[in-house]
């Protein structure tokens, strides 16, 4: 048997598909903490990833703080002043990568009575190498005649400054250098 139904009853009935509205404020919290959970993986990729760039670093491997390398002993220096050419070899470290035994510059090392003396390589008038000529005791750049004294002072008007003196530090027996690039082609001597 069956309930007949009462005509002149109400009913209050909810539509199927409509959800009660409690949900509504636990869907939102998901949402909003699922959110929250997935940028932690998200910032610390990036952070990873942007590490190397950000972070101050030496850029050569076996470089003092302050950015001297070691180029030679101080015994492979003639005592009578005569200047030799070292290549300044190194780890090059950039952001990523370690590339082993590069050369970095080359430099003249001269031992002038226990003083050591260094000098750049690279012209500053256009940034050829200077060549060291025994002959007549001086430097002198192959591409456009400038000539330089063995104190690395220009004695001709080609060149529009001396050549680049570098810092030098003996410790222990051995010389260290701090090498550096100068912009060419100007008086003022000015580390690019």
């Amino acid at each position: 048997m069956t309930d007949p139904i009462d005509p002149d009853a109400t009913f209050c009935a909810i539509p199927p598909h409509e959800p009660p509205r409690r949900n509504f404020l636990a869907e939102a919290a998901s949402i909003l903490i699922g959110g929250l959970v997935g940028l932690v993986p998200i910032a610390a990729g990036i952070a990873f990833f942007f590490d190397p760039i950000l972070r101050k670093r030496q850029t050569m491997r076996g470089q003092t703080e302050d950015g001297f390398l070691s180029v030679a002993k101080l015994s492979d220096l003639p005592k009578d002043g005569t200047p030799l050419r070292f290549s300044i070899i190194a780890d090059k470290i950039d952001a990523w990568n370690l590339f082993k035994q590069q050369t970095v510059g080359t430099v003249y090392l001269r031992n002038v009575e226990g003083n050591v003396i260094a000098f750049n390589d690279v012209c500053p008038h256009l940034g050829c190498k200077i060549d060291y000529k025994s002959s007549n005791n001086s430097f002198f750049c192959p591409c456009h005649a400038s000539a330089f004294k063995l104190d690395g002072a220009k004695s001709n008007p080609i060149p529009p400054r001396d050549m680049d003196a570098l810092d030098v530090r003996v410790t222990g027996g051995e010389v260290w250098v701090k090498y550096q690039n100068f912009k060419r082609g100007v008086e003022k001597k000015e580390v690019l």
